[in-house]
């Protein structure tokens, strides 16, 4: 018996070293900030294989394998925090809007419902009314460019691979990407006028990055393993190689200041035109906001039928030189792309004390950076692998949002909202959950 149960223990001993021999080395690269978590990630060297002399008298040599994907897709960066102060903040407007009424000396109340949340209406809060808010939103980015984050393929080539001579050997790696943000948003309204109000909107971000990078050698142009090969934890050659960095922030992100104006209102509807200017307060390296000062002047016009109040939002914004539209990694900027928003919608007073919310909000991204799926040709002229490539150009995405505001008690509103995609442009999050709550003095 105990020598059946000594040999079992000897074979578990040998499988088990045996898996831990084909478990690839995990490499965890030092992170400096968040913008260059994509150009740390194979080291400062960028990725290099392990070589050796394979014929009597050659000389080891460093094989480097570069890629667009190292560099260039530190754009992601770009995409995540455009995606991020392009999203609509919770509207720094009151559900309840007053209006003084001289013939009986009171203010009153000029709409049913409590307003939509993600957008605007026409209608200011009222001379002297005071409104503070706060909200809650959770982006879990799933695809970019219709590509599905934990399973991003790149390739990278031998240095001068052109000259072949074993130089025709690729390195394929396939990337998992794990990116999340939390944006807790504390708004202050003033009704300067009637007609005027001005808000500040001031957002706390918490980012999270971590990429794992499965790189794997694919000898196209050699045979001998010992010219390019990863070394294992336990000291043997392998083929495969796991690349990690992991990093995140948290801080105050891009501060909003609105200014917003009635240029015309009846007994329904009304029009208003106003400005926000968000101010490059956030940490831009570690994608806590933009890294540039955007104006965006917008257009309001909304109307009310008995309970169903419609109403359409249009803006321009204009954005100015980040680094993180440039190479943060080597501190250069370049412009950040300008967006053209529109959104078009309705809210609804199912009771005095409940409205619901319905939104179709869209922006067209222009000259930003993107990517798309390719396929990779090997030099010998019949082996391909999938990667992706980058190009720049202008696109349009279209998102929808369903919400709902309950007056708790008081002047005390309470507000939930989903926003969702409705295609799979840019970057993109599934779903994104708001919760707040705002009060009206």
């Amino acid at each position: 018996m105990r020598t059946l149960t000594a040999a079992l223990a000897i074979c578990v001993a040998l499988v088990s070293a045996t898996v831990e021999a084909q478990e690839p080395y995990n490499l965890a690269a030092p992170v400096r900030n968040l913008a260059t978590l994509f150009a740390d990630l194979y080291g400062p060297n960028g990725l290099v294989v392990d070589s050796l002399a394979t014929l009597p008298g050659e000389q080891p040599h460093t094989a480097h394998f570069t890629s667009d994907f190292q560099f260039n897709f530190s754009q992601f960066s770009t995409a995540l925090v455009a995606q991020l102060v392009s999203v609509p903040l919770p509207s720094p407007a009151s559900g309840f809007t007053y209006r003084f009424d001289p013939s009986l000396g009171v203010f009153q109340r000029t709409t049913q419902s409590f307003g939509p949340i993600l957008a605007e209406r026409a209608e200011t809060i009222g001379a002297g009314r005071l409104a503070l808010g706060f909200a809650v939103q959770r982006f879990t980015f799933d695809t970019i460019e219709g590509l599905d984050l934990h399973t991003v393929p790149a390739v990278f080539t031998h240095d001068n691979a052109a000259l072949r001579g074993g130089r025709e050997d690729v390195v394929t790696t396939l990337n998992d990407i794990n990116a999340s943000v939390n944006q807790s948003t504390t708004f202050l309204t003033y009704g300067v006028t009637d007609r005027f109000d001005v808000a500040v909107a001031v957002p706390v971000v918490e980012t999270s990055l971590r990429v794992v990078s499965d790189a794997t050698i694919h000898r196209i142009g050699t045979t001998n393993e010992l010219t390019h090969f990863f070394r294992q934890s336990n000291g043997e050659v392998g083929d495969r190689r796991l690349f990690t960095a992991v990093g995140g922030a948290t801080g105050v992100g891009d501060v909003t200041i609105r200014f917003k104006g009635t240029l015309a209102s009846g007994q329904s509807n009304g029009l208003a035109v106003g400005v926000d200017i968000r101010v490059p307060t956030g940490d831009a390296m570690n994608l806590l906001g933009s890294g540039t000062t955007g104006v965006q002047p917008f257009f309001i016009w909304s109307d009310t039928f008995q309970k169903l109040a419609p109403h359409l939002n249009v803006s321009y914004t204009w954005n100015g030189s980040s680094i993180l539209a440039g190479n943060p990694a080597r501190g250069v900027s370049a412009d950040f792309p300008d967006q053209f928003g529109y959104t078009g919608g309705a809210d609804l007073g199912v009771t005095p004390r409940l409205t619901i919310v319905g939104d179709l909000l869209g922006r067209w991204v222009i000259d930003a950076e993107r990517l798309r799926p390719d396929t990779f040709n090997a030099l010998d002229g019949s082996t391909t692998f999938q990667s992706v490539t980058f190009d720049r150009g202008s696109f349009n995405t279209l998102s929808g949002a369903l919400g709902m505001k309950l007056n708790v008690v008081d002047r005390l509103i309470a507000q939930f909202n989903v926003l969702f995609g409705l295609d799979d442009r840019g970057l993109h999050d599934k779903v994104t959950p708001l919760w707040g709550i705002e009060y009206t003095f």
